[in-house]
């Protein structure tokens, strides 16, 4: 009699839990219920605001023109190091900038020579309207990859600060890259690589280029 009972009590605590249980969910399912309610869904946009809206994303501003004015022909003195503690190794270059697709983007050729073998790269940058950051893509004959990166613009140092990724050839895997590119004044610009170091802790110089107009 005493096992029926503590089983007939063990029963009544479960469908007491349960029941309890279910109610609590029920509640929270309709307070749930209530909250979603009571938020308004979101506007549909109108078919003239999203036309506003392309056509801001799509015009050239005041960062484009600024672009713009680098382009035409430049020199640029190379210097590179391999590894932290190496001995820097120094090559010239010509750089030709132009913006393209109605001012929108900038096309850079490049043109030079690395470790004794003809080198030639070209950029594409880009200012997203919508994002606000610069986007850069890099390709060159010395690789079958693109580097891509995205910059900021600090007014104060007129520099503009890229990172992203490029593929390291001896991983095959994608490695951290930064670049620096400061505008001196009208006639010089300055652009600066970095990579990771060999033990992983840090990022160093790799290539400093000084371009001058002309």
């Amino acid at each position: 009699m005493k096992k029926i009972a503590i089983i007939m009590l063990a029963g009544s605590f479960m469908f007491s839990s349960q029941f309890c249980l279910a109610q609590t969910k029920k509640t929270t399912a309709s307070k749930t219920k209530k909250v979603a309610a009571s938020k308004p869904a979101p506007k549909p946009m109108s078919e003239d605001d999203m036309q506003k809206a392309w056509a801001t994303y799509m015009t050239p501003t005041q960062v484009h023109k600024m672009l713009s004015l680098s382009d035409g022909d430049w020199t640029g003195e190379v210097t590179h190091w391999m590894t932290p503690n190496s001995e820097p190794m120094r090559s010239k270059c010509t750089a030709t900038n132009k913006m393209i697709m109605g001012g929108r983007y900038q096309q850079s050729d490049f043109k030079g020579e690395f470790m004794g073998m003809p080198f030639e790269g070209m950029n594409l940058l880009a200012f997203d309207n919508a994002k606000k950051v610069f986007i850069s893509n890099w390709i060159d004959n010395m690789g079958t990859g693109m580097m891509m990166m995205e910059g900021t613009w600090d007014d104060k140092t007129k520099t503009i600060t890229f990172n992203g990724k490029m593929v390291d050839p001896m991983t095959g895997k994608d490695t951290e890259a930064k670049e620096t590119f400061t505008i001196v004044d009208d006639a010089t610009q300055i652009m600066v690589m970095y990579a990771p170091t060999p033990d992983g802790k840090g990022m160093f110089k790799t290539m400093e280029i000084k371009f001058r107009r002309g």
